[in-house]
């Protein structure tokens, strides 16, 4: 049974921590021609709600965390969201609830997009926890904040791709 491809994009406010860590994070496990979710994931990009860092590469703690995770190949430039990611995404993922009000206001914002086909999440609704958490915002509080980041990413990340491909990892077996 063939599935259709999907797309994913994070969110944070500036596109340098939080957004390109979750990007950069999903990229290394489902990217990989071994992994079982290889052939079920389209396009994966993240961006910012505010345009201050377009252009700029995500923060060089960012890039170390994913270093010291085995994360090598990976590069962005920030970019700002734009109307046409809620029509080319599937998944739009919030890193917090300010991200989330943030990107929904756009949404309903323009009459073009409030049938738009993305499905606007907090990514932290995949904690696996039993409840939604959020990236807090790691920019000010130093590398412990990094490699908490990273950690909620790989597990929300996993754990969105077991729950919606729950057959996966089956067929690889």
């Amino acid at each position: 049974m063939d599935q259709r491809k999907i797309s994913v994009l994070f969110v944070c406010l500036g596109n340098i921590c939080r957004s390109t860590m979750a990007e950069g994070v999903f990229r290394s496990i489902v990217k990989d021609q071994s992994s079982p979710y290889y052939n079920l994931i389209d396009r994966v990009d993240s961006c910012g709600t505010g345009g201050y860092h377009t252009g700029d590469e995500p923060d060089s703690r960012t890039m170390s965390t994913l270093e010291s995770h085995g994360i090598t190949n990976y590069t962005h430039a920030a970019r700002k969201l734009r109307d046409r990611d809620f029509e080319e995404f599937d998944y739009i993922f919030a890193m917090d609830n300010a991200n989330l009000s943030d990107i929904t206001r756009w949404r309903h914002r323009s009459k073009n997009l409030s049938d738009s086909k993305a499905k606007l999440m907090l990514f932290g609704e995949f904690s696996g926890t039993g409840r939604k958490e959020v990236v807090q915002d790691p920019y000010y509080v130093g590398r412990d904040a990094f490699d908490k980041a990273y950690e909620q990413c790989k597990r929300f990340s996993t754990n969105f791709l077991e729950q919606t491909f729950p057959d996966a990892s089956k067929t690889t077996a």
